[in-house]
């Protein structure tokens, strides 16, 4: 009991220092709570969606909390809320300007849903998929640089949340998860053109018909959700006359992920079928071919004096 009422004494003589103390202890209570909700859900929670989400959504209403209570600490009321957080603005809003974006882009992408954990995007010249968007940063497995097509480089990005409102964030996966890729094979025009159309065609959509199909019923979600015309879904082929060869250009749609290994897929069961026309279809190359060499006159005289030739 003696020890308790000490406490109590000392408190009534340091107000400013107990307060402090009351601060720090709901604040560390808190910060606890947060921790402590974050492992239940995590282990509770067998959907990684599910689960992700709510973690992100107790870590912001903790923060925000948190917030709410530094302010009526300080500031004596929770009356006094908004004057202190327009006051609090003021003076930092230069200062920790980035910092700012950053919480407000966090919320921008939650609730407006720019992207999701899962999602391949590029922001900034950057392009991954997304791992992890927390209040500040959005963490991603990188692609590309040094490696080729849609491989992981194995380097894992932070970025600034701010950069959602500095320029223009393309979603690979968002509403639609295919995109359209393509590639052109070029073909001798001594060919059985007729024959090589059939051979790409056939291929292309028997290799693609899975895509296609599940490509139809979502891109008639993207039309009816947005103001865009239709468009083809089957693989699509073009042919352009060239100087050396005719090109056969190759336009199809596949899932975002397996974009290099659909295009392996595809050279190769190309590749396969030409060469077993027995030379009907031939793949071309390119060959520089002489019209005509420029004849050279060459003129000898002798000089009379040394009786050197001269050219």
């Amino acid at each position: 009991m003696e020890f308790f009422e000490n406490i109590s004494r000392w408190m009534k003589d340091h107000p400013i220092s107990s307060n402090i103390l009351k601060y720090l202890i709901w604040a560390v209570f808190i910060l606890l709570t947060i921790a402590f909700l974050r492992r239940l859900l995590r282990k509770k929670l067998p959907d990684s969606a599910i689960r992700y989400k709510s973690q992100k959504a107790v870590e912001v209403l903790g923060y925000i909390l948190l917030v709410i209570v530094t302010i009526s600490f300080f500031t004596g009321s929770i009356k006094d809320f908004a004057l202190a957080i327009g006051l609090l603005t003021a003076g930092i809003t230069i200062t920790l300007q980035e910092l700012i974006l950053s919480v407000a882009g966090s919320f921008y992408i939650f609730f407006v849903g720019v992207y999701k954990p899962g999602d391949r995007i590029e922001i900034n010249g950057i392009k991954g998929d997304v791992i992890d968007v927390d209040s500040i940063y959005t963490t991603m497995m990188e692609i590309g640089q040094w490696v080729s097509s849609d491989n992981y480089s194995g380097r894992i990005v932070k970025l600034s949340n701010a950069f959602v409102f500095k320029g223009p964030v393309y979603n690979y996966s968002k509403d639609f998860p295919f995109v359209w890729d393509e590639f052109n094979l070029p073909i001798r025009y001594d060919s059985d053109i007729e024959l090589a159309k059939t051979i790409v065609v056939q291929i292309a959509s028997e290799t693609l018909s899975e895509y296609v199909s599940q490509s139809i019923a979502e891109w008639q979600q993207v039309v009816n959700k947005y103001y865009i015309e239709n468009a083809q879904v089957e693989p699509t082929l073009a042919i352009t006359m060239t100087d050396n060869w005719i090109q056969f250009n190759l336009r199809y749609i596949v899932d975002f992920k397996k974009r290099r290994l659909t295009k392996h897929l595809l050279n190769e069961l190309i590749g396969t079928a030409i060469q077993k026309t027995n030379g009907k279809v031939q793949l071309a190359s390119m060959t520089v071919e002489i019209v005509r060499v420029p004849s050279m006159v060459v003129k000898q005289e002798e000089d009379p004096h040394s009786g050197v030739i001269n050219s």
